[in-house]
């Protein structure tokens, strides 16, 4: 049967965050270079692509999420001679590349914002969000930055406050301005010149905002601990404008003009679910978004799953879903969701469920190998939102310490220095040279996981129906293509027994911890109905 489907319908996205890859140059920082020298071992997982946090050219206030030249790589990573070495590695491995746009601000350090600050009267004067003070001198409003602190910063050389939604460092674009537009439409040309497959657009929604710039009213008090002034609002008028959907349309038309090239947003907050749906609807926007249903969840249990799972219905108009269990702003999901003596089954399950998801699955650079999370000393954060708020607030640090390739090397052959980020105390003993000689590792699971995911089109592509979610047990039914898989996960550490109403007519095909319809902790089944075989 030939396989008509866009490259990234169903599509394994493997996310590498380039500071903490592959040190190539031994400075102790991952480089583009690094990361060219291994993609042999990303090819070799079965993903389809790979997506790269930004490596552009930036003062690294938030580690390239502030970018100061969008059409050039930064020293640390190495050069744009590099940058296509990669893709042209990447493509002869059969590789899609995937980089990150940061479009809602930039670096305080980049041209653009160096003019627009210089007076009220240049070409650029409007290309960032600037007010006057009130009369007694305050900022313009009541918006607070998602990194503390009010999301306003008084400038004087302009006599005026410009907005920033996160660090002084990273000023807020006005995204309604036609020039600001265009240019981002430029930047985007010229990637997808370069070979670039796909854009994973970054915190998209707060591209552009209410220009009356009313005050936003309180959060009600859900109860829960509140670690930064910007959770005390809800964020109806400095975010997620009604405008950014025109916007998209346009990104979408300059895509569609290249072949066979992928957009993916990301969306964050209270309004995610209604905001991801509009940016990705009616196939003429973006082609999927994912959000935090998963990456910032206490716990994985039946209901998280089901929830998350019933916001993206097959539907005419509907738009296409893309889930992550870890990425580089969340803790690392086997610290988060379960105990160190139970990590091994916990893993094995965790991977098979990804893999069982209708949508796009995106995996965490060392989530292939089970990497936890390090407790970063405050002496060693990077992170300048866990410093501002320590110890109130997880650190992202935790998430990005170096891959570890080879347990008895320097560095764990990340870096001959020292690297930018500790090593984690128990990584040696999952660095990939060592799970490479172990035939039960996660490492040898997750690519046969991802083979089979690859191999069944109800996987992939299928409808998908929730069976069953009670307080242990989540059963997954997917249909496509002729074929229909009960997907089994045992989302607790005590044993439990489940068995569908017609036992016979399933037929195991991958399990884990399992003896039958007995699931040990964590234990996972996918069965198909007999008669479906492939």
């Amino acid at each position: 049967m030939t396989d008509t489907r866009p490259w990234w319908r169903g599509a394994t996205i493997y996310q590498i965050y380039p500071r903490s890859f592959a040190d190539a140059n031994g400075d102790g920082i991952g480089d583009l270079a690094g990361i060219t020298a291994h993609l042999d071992h990303v090819a070799g997982l079965g993903v389809e692509a790979v997506w790269l946090s930004p490596f552009f050219r930036s003062p690294m206030a938030d580690f390239g999420y502030d970018v100061s030249d969008y059409c050039d790589v930064d020293p640390v990573f190495g050069t744009l001679a590099d940058f296509d070495a990669l893709v042209a590695r990447a493509h002869a491995l059969g590789l899609k590349v995937i980089v990150d746009q940061v479009w809602a601000h930039t670096s305080d350090q980049h041209p653009w914002f160096a003019e627009s600050r210089a007076s009220r009267d240049n070409p650029k004067a409007d290309w960032y969000v600037w007010r006057d003070a009130k009369p007694e001198g305050s900022p313009p409003n009541n918006w607070q930055s998602v990194f503390g602190g009010p999301a306003w910063t008084w400038d004087a050389r302009r006599g005026q406050y410009y907005m920033h939604n996160f660090l002084k460092e990273q000023p807020q674009v006005n995204g309604h301005h036609p020039d600001v537009q265009q240019a981002f439409l430029d930047i985007a040309r010229f990637w997808l010149e370069r070979g670039v497959d796909g854009f994973r657009l970054d915190a998209i929604n707060f591209m552009m905002f209410d220009p009356d710039l009313r005050d936003n009213p309180p959060a009600p008090d859900d109860g829960k601990v509140r670690t930064r002034p910007f959770d005390f609002q809800l964020h109806v008028y400095n975010q997620s404008h009604d405008a950014i959907p025109g916007f998209l349309e346009r990104i979408r038309a300059l895509f569609d003009s290249y072949d066979a090239r992928f957009t993916v947003a990301e969306v964050g907050g209270a309004d995610s679910d209604r905001e991801m749906k509009l940016f990705t609807a009616e196939g003429r926007r973006l082609n999927s978004a994912y959000g935090f249903d998963f990456l910032y969840a206490e716990a994985l249990t039946p209901t998280v799953v089901a929830e998350a799972v019933a916001k993206w219905p097959e539907a005419d108009g509907q738009g296409w879903p893309s889930w992550a269990f870890e990425n580089h702003d969340a803790p690392r999901a086997i610290s988060r969701w379960t105990a160190p003596e139970q990590a091994h089954a916990f893993a094995r399950m965790k991977m098979l469920l990804l893999a069982s998801l209708r949508g796009n699955i995106f995996l965490y650079y060392g989530e292939e190998l089970g990497l936890t999370q390090v407790d970063v000393p405050f002496e060693q954060l990077q992170d300048p939102e866990a410093i501002a708020n320590w110890p109130r607030t997880l650190s992202r640090d935790g998430a990005r310490t170096p891959m570890p390739w080879a347990a008895d090397a320097p560095g764990l052959g990340f870096s001959t220095a020292t690297p930018w980020l500790p090593i984690g105390s128990d990584h040696a003993g999952l660095a990939v040279d060592r799970q490479e000689r172990d035939p039960h590792a996660l490492l040898h699971w997750t690519r046969d996981v991802l083979a089979f995911r690859k191999a069944h089109p109800a996987l992939l592509t299928g409808d998908i129906r929730v069976v069953e979610a009670g307080e242990a047990m989540l059963v997954l039914e997917r249909r496509g293509e002729g074929e229909t898989l009960l997907c089994v996960f045992n989302l607790s550490p005590e044993p439990q027994r489940w068995a569908p109403a017609d036992p016979d007519r399933w037929r195991p095909l991958r399990e884990s911890a399992t003896q039958g319809w007995h699931f040990d902790g964590y234990g996972a089944l996918i069965a198909q109905s007999i008669g479906e075989a492939r």
